[in-house]
């Protein structure tokens, strides 16, 4: 484990940060925009959004970068624009989190299958590099390897992100099975660790995909399986579809209600994805000092 992550989490489970994405639609993302895009055209809308966490109490922030990579910017006509839009994403996180808080960059799935040959290892290797050598030029604490389905991508991403000398931690969606335990691809939380922990990333851990109860099983099995530091990040409950709009009915404090159960299951790391927002950081907060 790098030095820094676990200087971070000795004095008990860390606040991270809510969805980036939610916050980023109501304030005017429109459906054929490149959420990661704004980096260079609402920088000053990205940094609110960034500062507004720091301010909830948000230790660490992430990035506006999780599709900044060349396969999913390539769907806006944006592949060429990948380094700045990496490096120019950090420096907003950076610059509204001054000296109260971490920044991790973020980086998320190609929106590729290697399982249909959709896209093979060696190109997803170098696109990933790519990113996290851009994202290196921004200077940030750690990067976030997120929101992966595909264990094999997973770990191709973690390399790469590796690769730049940062903290690597390292998370995926399991929302999947009979018991809501694995991925899209079938892997479970053991496979995870087992493949991840070889890897040599520095936390582990879960996001989005459902809601906060179903992440407690997952965080206890990921703790039985190892000693590093785990992440969790879950979603405000599961979306409906309300007068056209996509709605979480999940609380706040009803979010945070279950925090207190999560951090008994051997979480390290606690925010929100999904339709989170800042109200739920200062609820976890709340429940953090508390517990």
């Amino acid at each position: 484990m790098h030095a820094f992550i676990a200087n971070l989490i000795r004095r008990g489970p860390v606040l991270t940060d809510g969805s980036w994405g939610t916050q980023i639609i109501k304030r005017g993302l429109k459906p054929s925009e490149s959420p990661d895009s704004w980096n260079l055209t609402h920088a000053n809308v990205l940094g609110e959004v960034a500062a507004e966490y720091v301010k909830a109490g948000s230790r660490v922030i992430l990035t506006n970068t999780f599709g900044a990579n060349r396969f999913v910017l390539e769907k806006f006509g944006l592949a060429d624009k990948a380094g700045v839009i990496n490096r120019k994403g950090v420096e907003i996180s950076k610059w509204a989190a001054g000296e109260k808080a971490y920044v991790f960059a973020s980086m998320g799935p190609s929106g590729k299958l290697l399982a249909a040959k959709q896209v093979t290892e060696d190109d997803l290797q170098k696109a990933f590099e790519e990113q996290a050598s851009a994202m290196l030029d921004g200077r940030p604490d750690a990067i976030v390897v997120e929101t992966m389905m595909d264990l094999n991508e997973a770990a191709i991403a973690s390399k790469a992100a590796k690769g730049t000398g940062l903290p690597v931690i390292t998370c995926l969606v399991f929302d999947s099975g009979k018991e809501k335990d694995r991925t899209m691809m079938g892997n479970t939380p053991e496979q995870a660790v087992e493949v991840l922990s070889k890897i040599g990333v520095d936390a582990i851990g879960a996001n989005c995909g459902q809601g906060i109860e179903g992440f407690i099983p997952i965080c206890r099995r990921m703790r039985a399986a190892t000693d590093l530091p785990i992440w969790m990040k879950p979603n405000a409950g599961l979306p409906e579809r309300i007068d056209g709009r996509i709605v979480y009915k999940t609380t706040a404090q009803e979010f945070a209600g279950f925090v207190p159960e999560l951090i008994k299951a051997g979480a390290n790391f606690i925010g929100g994805c999904c339709g989170t927002d800042q109200s739920f950081i200062r609820e976890i907060g709340r429940a953090l000092r508390k517990g």
